[in-house]
């Protein structure tokens, strides 16, 4: 109940820092077999957490963050990271980190979703900036690669036309995308309601 209530004070006082432009697709983006086995072959994401994303409908993602992917040739930065992708039939998605999605014990991610915090004033009124990546801010994550810049940067999943991904992540490293979080502090459901299948519980009262 503290964290949650940490949460949601410092959302409310967070910063303010303009977003980055949302990602584009670009082309020459190296293959699958060059990091490993794509996304599900990785021998570290084999684990119970895996298994649990695919029983509650989730499919497992080994996505590389890319700086640049406003260019044609984004900088393929170093490490990769698994996440759980969940698709509704209306093709909308909202994905998490693996660990996010497994642990029973509480995260900033996990918190920051359900608390569900309005979008402050200066995020509504940021123009043309991505909301999305200013309510991540807000909320005292970041989304953004190297600050905020024309080039942008995301989350690619290679030999993939699946969409590059803007995670929100956390100091404590938990992540929901950006867009998920977003959408639900409005009280829009994006892939699947993750009050269902996160491990950690929404905190009472």
């Amino acid at each position: 109940m503290r964290l949650f209530l940490l949460l949601t004070v410092a959302a409310l006082l967070g910063g303010t820092s303009p977003a980055c432009a949302a990602p584009l697709r670009s082309a020459g983006r190296p293959g699958a077999a060059e990091f490993g086995g794509g996304t599900t072959a990785a021998p570290y994401v084999t684990t119970a957490a895996a298994a649990y994303c695919h029983a509650t409908g989730g499919a497992v993602q080994v996505r590389i963050p890319e700086f640049g992917t406003n260019g044609t040739t984004p900088l393929v930065l170093a490490g990769s990271a698994p996440f759980c992708t969940y698709t509704a039939k209306d093709g909308s998605q909202i994905s998490l980190f693996l660990s996010t999605l497994y642990t029973r014990r509480p995260t900033l991610a996990a918190l920051a979703y359900y608390a569900k915090v309005p979008e402050s004033k200066t995020c509504q009124s940021s123009g043309g900036a991505n909301p999305a990546s200013c309510y991540c801010t807000q909320l005292g994550g970041s989304d953004q690669f190297g600050g905020a810049n024309l080039g942008g940067g995301a989350w690619v999943l290679p030999g993939s036309s699946n969409p590059d991904l803007e995670a929100c992540i956390f100091p404590d490293l938990s992540s929901i995308d950006s867009f998920g979080l977003f959408y639900h502090s409005a009280g829009i459901v994006r892939g699947k309601a993750l009050a269902g299948v996160l491990r950690y519980h929404k905190p009472k009262g």
